[in-house]
């Protein structure tokens, strides 16, 4: 027997644009649509192919195959998209948009076909539409509107004009929901455009109501890219409700109305003109203060010298003792003496009122390099938590680049200057502020340790005698870590998010603590911590702050436990310092009735609260004591309180947005702002100018608040 082969030849049906055409497709016939259009290398028009399933219920999928001279693209109606757990959504409407190679020809004319088949072999209805995109490639500074749906994705080419390096695409809307994706795509075929496979290629980030992605011309060897606007087919990659499961694992789920309108516009990014401004500005400001610095120094060396000159010229009957009676405030047949007085804490003097050098009787030598293992122990500490830091934050970097999902950093995309690898080089800049105010630190603390040195060696009475003992170890400690501060800061603005955050606050907890040590040394210079249990102490408290960051999210169990913890530590700390109240009961009772949103700023207010509360407590002290407080201390004060009311106004400007690495990327997205400052710095950079002045200011103000007792006996000194 012969068999028969009999060959279906399909012959294409022209077609126009913009031509609705109404069929029906069965398995025995398929449909072969044939358009042409001009194609011209300066003038890229856009083709949509829009297709709509008339039949209620098709056994079988229709497919659609687009066949282009170098790309081809299929897709079946209706289509099924997939969501979380598995959940399916049909959609029956569909729009694609044609992805257009570049062509090397003036203008040439291009055929493309649209192949229409099922196996269904019942007839099933359907429309098809292909039109032209008037407004496919987008104009500089130019507002574009669109629609789009999961099932009908749009994107649009841009081409970098003349001149222009750097762009940044802004997409808005005026609706949250539905949630959407917003891409930056080579021109290569195929475009990914639904949300299965959006986040393939380039970069790409989810939006509510705002995206914005900075695009450089040397990632894109066309000078040219898409912007890809995809709607999801679920809210909750944006922070929105979670749909119900479906009772059956096959149930096709109604996705009900996600049309979203939204608005495009790219706009050109600042130059390198307003980088090196920039850079100059920062460095300008800070280095301003190493020169102000050292016209004081000059000046406060010529006050110094004529004052070691007046009290070299007193006579000894001024003086009233000899260096050894000078150890005591009071003579010693007042009270009864022990052997082991110095070396016993147990032991109880029965004066009233103590005196610096009541509590000042141990060798200085001893306590000067009991005091300079609080900077070594710092410094050691710096270098172990920094290495594993920096090399976390480079993967960070790098993930986002080669991945290119920028949901995984929380950057202002509306002030994000990208220099080299890094994705918003204005925010690690500002942290600068933070490093040279801190070297500064240590340059006047060296300058003043060297010259306190030479008093020793040339036995002056003032520095063996009078005012607080002087011991640079804890200034050196607290001009470490607010450098640490900024190298620490900096690597969290790398790629800011949630889990990074406590390396933005840990040095917070360290200057701190070295502060209000510090104020306890100045008046207690024998009996202070020592640098081990002290920076044992901070570390539980960085510990505690790394378990609220994993743990203490929506979680209250651990917010009971930390307050009960918090609580018990502030009884025991009451009993053995000195001075009551300066640990609050109060902050512990409010995490546990009203759950603060962020754990590590709330550990940080505790311990700047109690701060603040000591450094009141000291001045007012110092005041009701008799003392006064000379002229160079009451401006770094003023300046200081000045600059920190400024500071605070950006900072609850920036918890605000420190406050939504909680939310989705989407969400935190909502606050970005535009720079406010040369059209370069944002409110968080303002931030770390401020807030770095400001702690240099503190700092500045524990160094000089008791220059004026520098001509006073010690024995004349109260303790408090």
């Amino acid at each position: 027997m012969i068999g028969m082969i009999v060959l279906h030849i399909m012959l294409p049906k022209d077609a126009r644009f913009d031509v609705t055409y109404d069929d029906t497709v069965t398995s025995d016939n398929q449909t072969i649509y044939s358009y042409n259009h001009t194609v011209s290398r300066n003038k890229t028009e856009g083709v949509r192919v829009s297709v709509e399933l008339l039949s209620e219920s098709a056994p079988s999928p229709v497919l659609f195959v687009v066949r282009q001279k170098q790309a081809v693209l299929s897709f079946q109606v209706p289509l099924i998209l997939r969501g979380l757990y598995q959940r399916k959504y049909q959609y029956t409407q569909l729009g694609r948009t044609l992805c257009q190679p570049p062509t090397k020809a003036v203008a040439e004319t291009q055929f493309f076909f649209v192949d229409v088949s099922t196996l269904s072999s019942a007839g099933v209805h359907y429309q098809l539409r292909v039109s032209r995109v008037d407004s496919f490639t987008l104009q500089t500074d130019k507002k574009f509107s669109f629609n789009a749906t999961p099932s009908q994705p749009q994107f649009f080419r841009y081409v970098f004009p003349e001149g222009v390096d750097t762009v940044i695409v802004k997409v808005n809307s005026q609706k949250n929901f539905p949630c959407s994706v917003m891409s930056i795509q080579d021109i290569q075929c195929p475009v990914y455009d639904l949300d299965n496979n959006v986040a393939f290629i380039g970069m790409y980030q989810t939006m509510t109501t705002t995206a914005a992605i900075t695009v450089q011309r040397k990632d894109f060897p066309s000078n040219s890219f898409y912007v890809v606007v995809v709607v999801k087919t679920e809210d909750e990659a944006c922070g929105g409700p979670l749909r119900f499961y479906p009772l059956l694992p096959d149930e096709l789920l109604d996705a009900g109305n996600r049309s979203k309108t939204l608005d495009v516009i790219v706009s050109p990014a600042i130059n390198s003109e307003v980088y090196v401004m920039g850079m100059l500005f920062c460095l300008g400001i800070f280095l301003s203060f190493y020169l102000l610095t050292f016209l004081m120094a000059c000046v406060e060396n010529k006050r110094y010298d004529r004052c070691v000159f007046r009290v070299l010229e007193r006579s000894l009957e001024s003086v009233g003792r000899s260096r050894h009676e000078s150890l005591s405030s009071v003579e010693e047949d007042d009270y009864d003496t022990l052997a082991d007085i110095d070396s016993d804490k147990n032991i109880v003097r029965t004066k009233k009122f103590l005196c610096v050098s009541d509590l000042a009787r141990k060798d200085k030598r001893i306590l000067s390099k009991k005091y300079q293992i609080y900077f070594w122990n710092i410094a050691t500490i710096a270098v172990f938590y920094a290495l594993p830091v920096i090399q976390l934050v480079i993967t960070y970097q790098t993930v986002v680049n080669v991945t290119g999902n920028q949901d995984i950093c929380y950057y202002n995309f509306l002030c994000a200057h990208p220099l080299g690898a890094l994705s918003s080089f204005n925010n690690i800049l500002s942290n600068l502020s933070y490093v040279l105010l801190g070297l500064l630190f240590l340059l006047i603390i060296l300058q003043r340790d060297i010259l306190h040195n030479r008093a020793l060696e040339r036995n002056e009475n003032t520095a063996l005698e009078c005012g607080i003992p002087k011991h640079f170890g804890l200034y050196y400690a607290m001009g470490t870590a607010l450098m640490m501060e900024g190298l620490l800061s900096a690597c969290y603005h790398v790629c800011p998010n949630y889990t990074n955050f406590q390396f933005d606050t840990s040095f917070m907890y360290m200057i701190a603590g070295l502060c209000m040590l510090k104020l306890y040394q100045k008046r207690h210079p024998d009996i202070n911590a020592s640098a081990y249990s002290a920076y044992a102490c901070l570390a539980a408290v960085i510990f505690f702050s790394v378990l609220g960051v994993v743990f203490g999210k929506g979680n209250t169990a651990f917010w009971i436990v930390f307050s009960v913890i918090h609580i018990l530590a502030t009884l025991l700390l009451s009993t053995q310092l000195y001075y009551m109240g300066r640990w609050r009961l109060g902050e512990a009772a409010y995490g546990l009735i009203k759950r603060p949103s962020d754990f590590a700023s709330y550990l940080l207010a505790i311990a700047i609260c109690n701060l603040l509360l000591y450094f009141a407590f000291y001045i007012i002290m110092k005041l009701r004591s008799g003392e006064r407080i000379q002229c160079l201390a009451l401006v770094c004060i003023l300046f200081t309180a000045v600059v920190w009311g400024f500071a605070l106004f950006f900072f609850f400007q920036v918890m605000l947005i420190d406050l939504c690495l909680q939310k989705t990327p989407a969400e935190s997205r909502e606050h970005n702002r535009e720079c406010i400052l040369l059209s370069f710095f944002d409110d968080h950079d303002i931030w770390h100018f401020l807030s770095s002045i400001a702690m240099f200011g503190s700092f500045l103000v524990l160094l000089t608040m008791d220059d004026d007792l520098d001509t006073v006996q010690r024995d004349k000194i109260y303790v408090f």
